[in-house]
């Protein structure tokens, strides 16, 4: 799904191909959960930093893929310990190495 190479800075639009969502969502999502602060350059773009990406990346998991509401998700990034989302990205992590291994085996 994700398909971002590793930089220091990530634009709101890049950030919206790659989740296949529109800009606004992502805006209205850093109003929203406070764990999204990305820097604003001279010009007032957002840059998001690989924090926040990962911080995305976990509000996309709840609300879009689980069916959080926005409070629901707001409390669950409140309540669960560090761990659990630890968890979250370490699952990411293994489900990327499936379908590299699965590419892999479809090319053989």
């Amino acid at each position: 799904m994700l398909e971002l190479p590793e930089k220091r800075y990530y634009s709101i639009g890049e950030l919206a191909k790659a989740f296949q969502v529109n800009t606004s969502l992502i805006r209205f999502w850093e109003k929203e959960f406070d764990i999204l602060k990305p820097k604003k350059n001279a010009k007032g773009n957002r840059m998001f930093t690989p924090e926040d990406l990962k911080n995305l990346k976990i509000i996309f998991h709840l609300v879009k893929e689980r069916g959080f509401t926005l409070d629901g998700a707001k409390d669950y990034l409140k309540t669960k310990p560090k761990e659990s989302l630890d968890n979250f990205e370490l699952i990411q992590k293994l489900e990327s190495i499936k379908n590299t291994l699965l590419n892999i085996k479809n090319e053989l």
